[in-house]
């Protein structure tokens, strides 16, 4: 016989009472010993946490409460928490195209349960149809989806670079509205990406007011986090200006202060965020801990005027010998800004060359960096990893209450495959700028409840059993950038919707993950502000 979580209190008594021993009432699972951080109170406690099917229905002491589970998970010595969500990822194409990737291996080896698609403007407009397919064909972690502005747009509009005409703009509305029916968790915007960047803040606005009808959040790659157009605190009060006209929860993506000009400036960042809070306004943020971002070569450095309408369209204004000034020019601007060409290291080359510097290439080639960048482009583009952060502005950063964990997970980054375990590593053991507590809390907790995802995040009785067992002593990324798809290591258990997808540090072949679809929950203040 199965008995509720809530009726095991009243069972304690009354055998205590009869003073009769009888058998243990069984569950599905018993994780047993281990330090438990519930994502609800501060500090870990030595408890039992019990499943029966894909629900938590206990967690205490087993022995006391007379209740055993039919599979018993060691944890001794291990921490017991809820199952890390990466609010800010790029694993569409994962999951929906490619067959060896599906399971996710480098986000389950993170010990994160849910996956966030659809960031930076790029979610799909059709969102039903694409939880159908990724439910038809499998995923090992949880899969949500954000709607995008820069895919509503490219649909109605394509890449020109104007303003929608009203009827452009009510077809605009409808595809975000449908999308949000459907499940999107909520709008995303990429306003640095061309053709996104073309769109005005009245533009974001209309259609982020369909974002907060149904109380989503607006998630947004602000139009420029260094001087590249607008400056980053212009960029992050357009934000907030966003949400205070459409009523949507802002969410900034990946924060930070990109390139040498706006180094220092997350403390003018967090005070504008804690203006807007004071305000009422509700901004939450996540964060990478890495001091290097990642993207293309041509988003980092060709000016966006010379990307619009197509590809070829932007391939004749690179080889016009009219435009090659300007081009100089801004790139060259574009370069100083990310510290230079050695600080640009291109990987994922079109090709096939090895990993290497901007500088390094340009001399092999015999032309200069600005060049060599152009070249690059009309060859087919390269991934580069830019490193364009300061350590004390991440750290700033990385405290803030209202800031949880991403990885904003790209190719032939390491941060796809070790986010989670460098946080824990570099900034709660090593150098102590958080607690472990924060770090759960902000890798669990608050990004659930940010994104209306409120089965989840926590240990609780009747919440969904999405919990990682990692060793404190060896939770670490293996990854780095010479080789950045190396699993991590340390998770010892992990349990997707009350399965094992890894058990004993071996994972399985199964996929227990489930698409989800937008809901509602309310955030907690102390997450908040």
């Amino acid at each position: 016989m199965r008995v509720p979580a809530g009726l095991v209190s009243a069972m304690v008594a009354l055998t205590a009472c009869q003073g009769a021993s009888e058998p243990p009432t069984m569950y599905d699972v018993q994780i047993s010993g281990g330090l438990v951080f519930d994502g609800i109170y501060a500090e870990g406690r030595s408890a039992d946490v019990f499943l029966e099917g894909d629900k938590i229905v206990f967690i205490g002491d087993g022995d006391e409460a007379n209740i055993s589970g039919e599979t018993m998970v060691d944890a001794t010595g291990l921490v017991v928490a809820p199952g890390f969500i990466d609010p800010h990822t790029h694993t569409t194409s994962d999951v929906l195209f490619s067959n060896t990737k599906k399971r996710l291996d480098g986000y389950l080896t993170q010990g994160v349960t849910t996956v966030v698609s659809g960031n930076d403007g790029q979610g799909p407009t059709d969102i039903g149809s694409t939880l159908g397919a990724v439910e038809a064909r499998g995923v090992g972690p949880n899969f949500a989806l954000f709607t995008g502005h820069g895919s509503i747009r490219g649909k109605v509009l394509g890449r020109e670079n104007r303003a929608p005409t009203e009827d452009e703009l009510d077809q605009m509305r409808a595809l975000t509205r449908t999308a949000l029916l459907e499940g999107a968790i909520g709008l995303s915007s990429g306003l640095y990406y061309a053709p996104a960047s073309y769109a005005s803040t009245e533009e974001i606005i209309e259609l982020a007011k369909i974002a907060g009808e149904f109380g989503a959040p607006y998630d947004t790659h602000i139009r420029d986090e260094s001087t590249y157009s607008v400056g980053l605190l212009n960029a992050v009060n357009e934000s907030i200006e966003i949400s205070r006209q459409s009523g949507a929860p802002l969410h900034l993506a990946h924060i930070k202060a990109l390139g040498v000009d706006v180094w220092g400036y997350s403390d003018a960042v967090i005070a504008a965020v804690e203006a807007a809070h004071a305000e009422g306004i509700k901004v939450t943020a996540d964060q990478y801990p890495w001091s290097a971002s990642g993207t293309r070569i041509s988003n980092a450095l060709i000016p966006n005027w010379a990307k619009a309408d197509s590809d070829e369209a932007m391939f004749a204004r690179l080889r016009d010998p009219d435009n090659q000034d300007q081009l100089i020019d801004e790139i060259t601007e574009n370069l100083r800004k990310r510290g230079g060409s050695d600080a640009i290291l291109l990987v994922a080359r079109a090709n096939g060359r090895p990993s290497e510097t901007l500088t390094a290439e340009a001399e092999r080639r015999g032309i200069d960096p600005v060049q060599t960048a152009i070249e690059i482009v009309l060859e087919g583009d390269s991934r580069i990893a830019s490193f364009n952060m300061e350590a004390s502005d991440i750290e700033k950063f990385m405290v803030q209450p209202w800031v949880m964990t991403s990885s904003d997970g790209t190719n032939d980054h390491p941060r796809k495959y070790a986010s989670f375990p460098r946080k824990y590593q570099t900034y709660v053991t090593e150098k102590r700028v958080i607690s472990i507590a924060d770090f759960i809390n902000r890798s669990t907790r608050l990004t659930a409840e940010t994104l209306s995802l409120c089965d989840r995040g926590r240990l609780q009785p009747g919440l969904i059993a999405d919990i990682v067992v990692f060793d404190p002593d060896r939770f670490r990324p293996v990854a780095d950038f010479s080789d950045p798809a190396l699993l991590s290591e340390g998770v010892v258990h992990l349990f997707v919707n009350g399965k094992a997808a890894i058990l004993d540090a071996e994972l399985s072949e199964d996929l227990y993950g489930q698409p989800l679809r937008r809901g509602t929950c309310e955030q907690t203040e102390e997450n908040i502000r």
